[in-house]
């Protein structure tokens, strides 16, 4: 059995129901969004927001999970896919998930308005349904979201950031959302809210992004810009400690050619060697590895379950994932 199906075994079945809630939703009687929308929705990704959601629901219901839960599901994917769709708008990014983003189909002017139709759909369904508390929980991720986008422009203008600092931006832009969705689960499932269960989501969440930088600087085509395509001034983990420790005064000539608007293959190369040189991929990896830990003493404190068993294959997955 497949990794992501063993994670997905105890909540099959919620799965297929959330995924049919989800398509259904999302549909509009207007011809141009229709069809973007379905263009969207066919290049799902691995779910790993509603995944959360729907794994804690059912860890800590006690029985069979409440239609809350679904709706806080949806609301997660509704936001996350806005949230993706502003985001290839910011990076003018071109390719997602191995297909055209869709402001390289149809331009930056329908892709805001899509975005800000998938935003406002999340909208709908928590006041339609009164859900005040998860709507409560969802505007504050979408808050840290986007500070955490923010701060990171700020920073990779003045290619001026600490470990702390990057920390404290993927714990924003990236982690909060999964925090976020950690929390969603165990409220709609009837239970209150538990710092615990907010921690193991940031951890979760931190892993999940430094990973993520990682691939920036794979020589492989994982459907998202390589080390070839390094753009936007990027800081990531692996650089941060490699400037850090530069003992060989290289790291001038490193910051420089960060500054540059467009690299060269041989400027690319240069950095990726300056990394490996000064262990930036060890020890980032090793990183992960400490909040894994961390996310996995938390664990232990949960209910001894199917949903806690498949949180762990989860932490696993993310951790040796290929793209």
């Amino acid at each position: 059995m497949k990794i992501s199906k063993k994670i997905k075994s105890p909540i099959s079945e919620e799965l297929k129901s959330f995924e049919r809630q989800f398509f259904n939703s999302v549909s509009s009687k207007i011809t141009l969004l229709d069809l973007v929308l379905k263009y969207v929705l066919k290049r799902k990704g691995k779910q790993i927001r509603p995944i959360l959601v729907i794994l804690f629901s059912k860890m800590f219901a006690k029985g069979k999970i409440p239609s809350k839960t679904y709706r806080a599901a949806n609301l997660v994917e509704l936001i996350h896919t806005a949230s993706l769709v502003h985001d290839d708008i910011v990076d003018d990014s071109n390719i997602r998930r191995r297909f055209l983003t869709i402001n390289a189909l149809w331009k930056n002017k329908i892709s805001v308005l899509v975005g800000d139709f998938f935003l406002s759909k999340a909208l709908l369904l928590s006041t339609k349904n009164k859900d005040y508390d998860l709507l409560d929980e969802i505007s504050t991720a979408v808050k840290e979201i986007s500070e955490g986008e923010l701060f990171q422009i700020q920073k990779s203008r003045s290619l001026k950031i600490t470990e702390e600092e990057y920390i404290l931006l993927i714990s924003k832009k990236t982690a909060s959302l999964f925090s976020c969705c950690c929390s969603l689960g165990l409220i709609s499932s009837g239970n209150k809210k538990s710092k615990s269960v907010e921690d193991f989501g940031l951890f979760l969440g931190i892993i999940f992004q430094i990973k993520d930088d990682l691939f920036d600087y794979s020589q492989k085509r994982i459907g998202k810009p390589t080390k070839y395509e390094i753009k936007n001034q990027k800081i990531t983990l692996p650089l941060i400690y490699s400037i850090k420790k530069d003992i060989n005064s290289e790291k001038r000539l490193i910051k420089s050619i960060l500054k540059r608007k467009k690299l060269t293959i041989k400027e690319k190369n240069k950095i990726y060697q300056f990394i490996i040189d000064n262990d930036g991929f060890y020890y980032a990896k090793n990183v992960m590895l400490n909040y894994k830990n961390k996310a996995l003493k938390i664990l232990e404190s949960f209910p001894d379950n199917e949903s806690k068993q498949s949180l762990k294959i989860l932490l696993d997955y993310i951790i040796d994932r290929k793209y």
